[in-house]
């Protein structure tokens, strides 16, 4: 991407050390051009946009502070990293973010030795970096660790546990929080500045220091000092929850003043010890429709930045699978008072928008809480409700615990609404929903469910909804086939497939999204196809008549093939003592890397040409054998 003229400031950065040789009354326009190259480049290419615009200042001042990648940053989730991107080396590359063979849509150690820790979840950079700081501490290194987190990931719990640790261990680490939603702006301005400069200083966290020391010999004056210090910076900061954690808390401050932030981090990184900043910024900085409506420009497609609005999408007479839930979590919720709808901060995402609106009173956004998200479910359905977690399948990895412990122990009645399965694309292996065909069919008395189409989805929630005990239904991201939905919601007989198409010699049984192209391939191969529809109980009747009337199966998933589907086809037959080729089609065993959906599903072989020549090379083999 040509950028000659357009901006020469930050044309000469190729490297953070380039932005150390910087004046500092540099910065500001180095500032300015950074968050122009960024609206430039997303414009082009898509991607996270406004948690970017936010960290413009407080990337150049840390690059400018810290001697990265010496010092190390942590950047927690990554929505935020793209300017840190841009000023690591991956500048001119910018324009295939989340493409294939392109840069990461989240920080990734493969690809810059900028990028300390690998994101994507949230909530893990404050325990990533301190077990750095404690790793480097015991090596007698001099590193500076700091931790970018944003207001959203730090309700994580797991956040809390890592600075209930630092403070713990008195380590040397650097939390920064980006706050741009919480409602402390009054306490930003001049007087607040000046008396964080006093409180980052190190001649104010000495006094601190041996105060501490000298008062703590006398308990009752002990006490009263620590009082007043707490009333003091209580009257004018928010932070006496990061004090009692151990914390020196510092700010809140201006995220968007790049003068004071590396006057606060340049006192910050002269002291030792668990220190904390807030800072203030806000979602979409500098480019007005993303200050508008941050939400909005949170992840967006190729867009022109001359126009107020994002394109619109031409429309669809068939709606996502994620419309598809949505719909029906209003529909059956006016028919069972009952429903309760939960979801881990990911109402848009996983379609709770119009539950939220219509049923305000049972729908529970419990912010970034998987964990908590599950376990607060089965405590519903201890009390006769029936909870549907809105969960994104990537998401419930991180409650996998909850799920088997306080759920499917106790055989408890919570739907699991399981969206973005499979390969998501863009966002790469952090987000694709892999595993949990494996991992929800291991589990003693899940009903796990996956819908070929539109309209098979409706049916399945409902289904699992009056199940008695645990279930799940998973489908993938964006639209299906393109089926229409009925209004009627029909209980599918559990465990029972589908044959879609017979044929002879071949029969291939697929789940959920791989029907659709198994058809397609079975077609051209004159096979049987099957729509398997549950993953746990599977179809052992069918089986066996199809191993008996064909030379080989085939088992087709959009799933890891270790613990999947097709490993539950392969167990049964082998406890009936039949013996016949079996192939299994899915994802390999690797993190596949970000593209295009069509362009992951022709690389792992699981688009309908690519099943059809598996299936012929490996009918090929099973004959010259």
């Amino acid at each position: 991407m040509n950028t000659s003229h357009k901006y020469p400031l930050l044309d000469t950065i190729h490297t953070p050390e380039d932005v150390r040789q910087l004046s500092k009354g540099e910065l500001k326009t180095l500032s300015k051009e950074l968050r122009e190259y960024l609206t430039e480049t997303v414009s082009i290419s898509g991607g996270h946009f406004s948690a970017g615009l936010g960290t413009v200042e407080l990337t150049v001042a840390l690059h400018y502070v810290f001697d990265t990648p010496s010092d190390q940053l942590v950047w927690d989730v990554g929505h935020q990293a793209y300017p840190h991107k841009i000023l690591t080396g991956r500048k001119d590359r910018m324009t295939t973010i989340r493409t294939r063979n392109g840069v990461s849509a989240f920080p990734s150690r493969a690809e810059s030795e900028y990028d300390a820790f690998g994101v994507g979840h949230s909530s893990t950079s404050i325990s990533a970096a301190l077990g750095m700081a404690i790793a480097s501490s015991l090596k007698g290194e001099d590193k500076q660790m700091v931790a970018i987190i944003g207001d959203g990931s730090i309700t994580g719990g797991m956040a809390y546990e890592a600075m209930n640790h630092a403070g713990a261990i008195d380590a040397n680490l650097l939390v920064i929080l980006n706050d741009n939603d919480m409602s402390i702006s009054p306490n930003v301005g001049a007087m607040n500045n000046y008396l964080t400069k006093i409180l980052s200083s190190r001649l104010y966290s000495s006094l601190r220091s041996e105060s501490k020391k000298v008062l703590s010999k006398m308990p009752s004056v002990w006490e009263l000092a620590r009082r007043t210090e707490e009333h003091m910076k209580g009257m004018i900061v928010p932070g006496t929850l990061f004090e009692e954690l151990g914390f020196n808390y510092i700010g809140p401050i201006d995220g968007h003043d790049v003068d004071m932030l590396v006057a606060t981090l340049e006192n910050l990184k002269a002291i030792t010890g668990p220190r904390f900043l807030h800072i203030v910024t806000k979602k979409g900085k500098g480019y007005p429709p993303a200050e508008k409506d941050p939400l909005a420009y949170h992840g967006v497609p190729a867009f022109d930045p001359s126009q107020d609005s994002l394109p619109k999408s031409a429309p669809s007479p068939y709606p996502t699978y994620t419309e598809v839930f949505g719909n029906w979590l209003c529909d059956m919720a006016e028919q069972d008072e009952r429903l309760l709808g939960i979801t881990p901060a990911m109402r848009e995402g996983s379609g709770l928008v119009k539950f939220s609106e219509r049923f305000p009173k049972r729908y529970f956004d419990v912010a970034i809480a998987e964990q908590h998200a599950v376990t607060l479910a089965a405590g519903q359905a201890c009390q006769g409700a029936k909870p549907v977690v809105a969960i994104y399948s990537t998401f419930l990895q991180r409650a996998y615990d909850q799920l088997i412990h306080d759920v499917a122990l106790q055989n408890l009645d919570v739907l699991f609404a399981l969206d973005r399965a499979g390969l998501v694309g863009p966002d790469g292996p952090t987000h694709a929903g892999s595993f949990d065909y494996s991992f929800m069919r291991c589990i003693p008395n899940m009903l796990v469910m996956a819908p070929a189409d539109e309209n098979e989805c409706r049916h399945m929630l409902y289904t699992g909804f009056i199940h008695q005990g645990p279930a799940s239904v998973r489908y993938p991201r964006g639209k299906g086939p393109g089926v229409k939905v009925e209004t009627a919601m029909i209980a599918l007989p559990i465990g029972k497939a589908e044959v879609r198409q017979r044929g002879k010699r071949i029969a291939l049984l697929a789940w959920g999204s791989m029907v659709t192209p198994a058809l397609e391939a079975g077609k051209a191969l004159g096979a049987t196809v099957v729509n398997m529809r549950f993953v746990k109980p599977i179809d052992e009747a069918l089986i066996l008549e199809l191993a008996q009337s064909h030379e080989a199966l085939v088992t087709v998933e959009e799933n890891v093939i270790a613990g999947g589907a097709g490993s539950a086809v392969n167990e049964f037959l082998n406890a009936q003592g039949v013996l016949m080729p079996v192939l299994n089609l899915g994802l390999p065993d690797s993190f596949v890397e970000q593209g295009s959906r069509e362009e992951l599903l022709s690389f792992c072989g699981l688009d309908a040409s690519a099943i059809k020549a598996r299936v012929e090379k490996f009918c090929a083999t099973k004959k010259t054998q």
